[in-house]
């Protein structure tokens, strides 16, 4: 159990409480959670959120603790499809005996948790499960190979106004080849860290970049609500949130509610953008391209830059 608070007594009372009731031992100030290491500063106003044993040990799990590190999450070389699964008795029995599907589990911790920078290329690579063949494990393992270069990377959540602002975008038909259907990725960040973040397949197919990013807006909307309802419990509402996106296009359309012969085989539920617009639920601002985090988080060949990455979703190392 983690506590936290801003009143010491009312913590000790807590503590108190909580002994008196069941059997606990106070570990002292929190180093780590669930896997999750901890480290504070409190002059400097500044708590590390990481991942660097975990991942050491599952580097370890699937010996690759000794190999040699890349630069980017998922090389683009790597053009997965369903054509990639085993052709063969052999090559089935090969994989069959690979751990395939305990190594998308392991990715998918660290991802959920702290490692927004791999969610696009973990969801590639999850998509194989039922029959993954040779050249998706490579995948898999390129992406370990991140990691080991990358395993210290942080979360760092400092002293700062505490704003929520997301940024959302889409791939249209990228990295499904099979469907050919695009993907959607945002994050949100709170007072200047990520603290939410989701690269996924869209639903349904889209006939343009612009219906991609309509849709892909959508989504990260619903998101952007549910973040309100959560900071309002927690006493810290927000009001009219800035949401960007690179698509004039898209935010077009979304404006302006009036029929449009571009939008009308759109489904109704994606109009949900609509109503927030029109209640200042949100703002819906344009980003340029190379600026927007959510890049990442749909395509392999990001434009972003390592040390961009970092910045706009103030991870460091």
């Amino acid at each position: 159990m983690l506590i936290a608070g801003s009143d010491v007594k009312e913590i000790e009372r807590l503590k108190d409480q909580l002994s008196r009731r069941f059997d606990i031992k106070d570990l002292g100030e929190a180093r780590q959670i669930l896997g999750m290491n901890i480290t504070r500063d409190r002059n400097a106003g500044k708590l590390w959120l990481s991942q660097s044993d975990y991942i050491e040990k599952v580097l370890c799990r699937f010996k690759m603790d000794t190999a040699k590190p890349v630069g980017v999450p998922l090389g683009s070389q790597f053009k997965l499809s369903n054509k990639d699964s085993p052709k063969d008795d052999s090559e089935k029995e090969r994989m069959r005996v690979t751990p395939y599907a305990s190594a998308i589990g392991s990715l998918m911790y660290a991802m959920v948790c702290t490692r927004l920078d791999i969610a696009h290329a973990v969801g590639v690579v999850s998509r194989f499960m039922r029959n993954p063949g040779v050249m998706h494990w490579e995948a898999v393992k390129w992406i370990l190979r991140y990691l080991r270069g990358t395993k210290d990377r942080a979360l760092v959540f400092g002293r700062s106004t505490l704003t929520l602002s997301g940024f959302v975008d889409a791939d249209f038909a990228g990295s499904d080849l099979d469907k050919r259907r695009s993907t959607t990725g945002y994050v949100f960040t709170y007072g200047g860290t990520a603290v939410s973040w989701i690269s996924k397949l869209q639903k349904i197919v889209t006939l343009s970049t612009t219906k991609a990013e309509y849709v892909a807006v959508t989504e990260a909307a619903k998101e952007l609500v549910w973040l309100q309802n959560f900071l309002n419990e927690l006493g810290r509402p927000q009001e009219d949130v800035a949401l960007y996106s690179d698509s004039q296009s898209a935010i077009h359309l979304e404006k302006n509610p009036v029929f449009h012969s571009r939008t009308k085989h759109i489904e109704v539920k994606y109009h949900f953008i609509r109503q927030l617009l029109e209640k200042k639920v949100l703002q819906l601002k344009k980003v340029p391209g190379e600026r927007n985090p959510a890049d990442m988080l749909t395509k392999a060949d990001s434009a972003l830059d390592a040390a961009h990455v970092k910045q706009m979703s103030n991870c460091g190392c």
